[in-house]
């Protein structure tokens, strides 16, 4: 997402959404910038579910250094076990899904050269069939390595907690309230920008 893109997704949502105007207006233009290096992003964010920060890097670190100090192909990942991955700091889930997503990767099921050319669904779609990728992580996928403008992470727990706070909902909005509010509201075609307006809101911005 570029300037010029930033840009028009913050004018169309301050003319359609009054409660976004403000946030917009303090905020400024939405960063989101796409990383291409889609492999190493998705093993990233399978190393970095539920840790600190501190933590996920000391794991990355180390991981980069079983291999030389640079990140591995997977063929390389294939060529190691669980065993050898939890030495590093990975719970045993976490190596279990690391080493089915090179898998996937090495034998041509998750296939990154042509994933450009595919709706967010299907991406989506794809994604999910490996262990340990759950839609949020496909979100999140979406929004901030592919630079997808109109995504809308419905389970994300700072989107829930955000609209709940700024649209003035009792409790968290379920997924179907989150699609029907946006849908109102004008988000579309600007989804993953009016998501990361509410983020922003919260100053819960998520660290991808």
């Amino acid at each position: 997402m570029n300037e010029v893109v930033a840009r028009e997704a913050a004018k169309h949502l301050a003319e359609h959404d009054a409660v976004l105007r403000p946030v917009i207006a303090e905020k400024g233009l939405c960063t989101i910038r796409p990383n291409r290096d889609y492999y190493q992003e998705l093993v990233d964010a399978i190393i970095s579910q539920q840790l600190s920060v501190h933590a996920a890097r000391a794991i990355e670190q180390r991981f980069r250094e079983l291999f030389g100090g640079v990140f591995p192909t997977a063929e390389q990942i294939l060529s190691k076990d669980v065993e050898t991955l939890r030495s590093l700091g990975f719970s045993r889930a976490k190596a279990a899904y690391v080493l089915d997503l090179a898998q996937h990767v090495a034998d041509g099921r998750v296939r990154f050269d042509h994933m450009d050319t595919l709706n967010n669904d299907e991406v989506i779609t794809e994604l999910t069939a490996v262990k340990g990728i759950g839609v949020w992580t496909a979100h999140m996928f979406l929004m901030f390595c592919m630079g997808r403008t109109d995504v809308l992470p419905v389970g994300d727990l700072g989107i829930r907690n955000g609209i709940r706070r700024l649209y003035g909902f009792e409790e968290a909005p379920t997924p179907q309230q989150i699609t029907e509010l946006a849908l109102a509201r004008g988000w579309h075609p600007y989804e993953s920008v009016a998501s990361w307006y509410v983020w922003q809101a919260l100053d819960n911005a998520p660290a991808v």
